[in-house]
């Protein structure tokens, strides 16, 4: 038997993406950017193990026996079994996966995301892969492919048609901006009513709003944060992370049935931070 343990991120995207060009390969309609949370505070955590003694593949999340016949998942193996580096018939083994969020799943923190990087890290290590395994967290979940490496990243959307070139890259380290501190509020750790999937989809499919977004805010804004974050520009960097964010709420409320994705208390605590900024004169958080 062959065991593998690893940790990834929780990632928080500061200009997201909200929608999909292709459903099957998961191929973004714009780059998104991200900042990686510290792994001491919020994380996914997964061990893989392979023998020839296990009957059939099996995943466990949360303590939960699941579908390890679901479709992303499936992606994610099929993928790292065809880049294997292991020898003889170690390929054919089946693999027991446990996984472990210290984090509510589903309720918006990108848990998908962490766990589908620590997934690939952890398979790729046992299955002997180097190099860039971002398409690899892609295939599981798109947000994934940013958690594969800290500090801030952006996604490339790509442009080829089987998504060779949908990759993630690192803007800068961790180490860059080590003033740079995110606070989260979990102010509910209930199961979004709109799975994000689901949303996504359905703006697509029914938003003037979010095809303006894709063709002309994004790109820009995308640009403008980056040089943001490399002069750590923090006026700049807040103002474009609430504006982004204003506007992917304003996009899943022109998706007809709209996506509601925050609640009174989402809303006082905006409220509340314009307010603080108001009394300072200046953008502090």
């Amino acid at each position: 038997m062959n065991v593998i343990t690893c940790i990834a991120p929780v990632n928080i995207a500061v200009i997201k993406y909200w929608g999909k060009r292709d459903e099957s390969l998961i191929l973004p309609t714009n780059d998104s950017i991200s900042a990686t949370l510290d792994t001491d505070q919020l994380h996914a955590k997964t061990t893989v193990m392979i023998s020839q003694d296990f009957k059939e593949d099996c995943i466990w999340l949360n303590g939960r026996e699941e579908d390890i016949k679901n479709p992303r998942l499936q992606n994610c193996l099929k993928e790292i079994r065809k880049r294997s580096q292991l020898s003889g018939n170690m390929n054919d083994w089946k693999i027991h996966i446990c996984s472990k969020n210290n984090f509510p799943t589903a309720a918006g923190l990108a848990s998908s995301a962490a766990g589908y990087a620590c997934l690939a890290a952890a398979l790729a290590k046992l299955y002997r892969i180097e190099g860039d395994i971002s398409v690899i967290a892609r295939s599981g979940s798109g947000s994934a492919c940013r958690s594969v490496m800290g500090g801030f990243v952006r996604w490339y959307m790509g442009f080829d048609k089987y998504g060779t070139d949908s990759l993630a890259k690192q803007i800068v380290p961790a180490s860059h901006w080590p003033e740079m501190r995110i606070l989260v509020l979990v102010v509910s750790d209930e199961q979004k009513k709109v799975p994000s999937a689901i949303g996504m989809k359905r703006s697509l499919e029914t938003s003037e709003l979010l095809q303006h977004r894709i063709m002309h805010t994004v790109p820009e804004r995308a640009n403008k944060i980056q040089q943001a974050i490399v002069e750590k520009n923090f006026k700049t960097f807040a103002e474009l992370t609430m504006k982004d964010s204003n506007e992917m709420h304003a996009t899943c409320l022109d998706t007809y049935p709209p996506c509601v994705y925050m609640n009174d208390i989402s809303n006082s605590i905006v409220n509340l931070i314009h307010s603080y900024n108001d009394a300072v004169n200046d953008v502090k958080l």
